[in-house]
């Protein structure tokens, strides 16, 4: 979540891409970053103990999400 805010600042588009279980912490760093509301993708967790198989199932998964979060971000 701090590199895409990061990014962010300096006008450079990202997409914040986290597992389930750390939902909450990166709204909580969003928010206490003044980005509250901003939008991140959440993949299923663990990602850790995942083959380069089921990583890739979640990271294909995840693009149509990453995508659209960026065009919406453009506005």
């Amino acid at each position: 979540m701090h590199d895409a805010l990061a990014a962010e600042r300096r006008g450079i588009p990202a997409a914040a891409v986290m597992t389930d279980r750390f939902v909450e912490t990166a709204k909580a760093v969003a928010d206490l970053n003044g980005l509250g509301d901003y939008p991140f993708v959440v993949i299923p967790h663990p990602i850790a103990s995942d083959s380069d198989a089921e990583l890739r199932v979640k990271a294909e998964a995840a693009v149509p999400a990453i995508v659209k979060l960026l065009i919406d971000r453009r506005g």
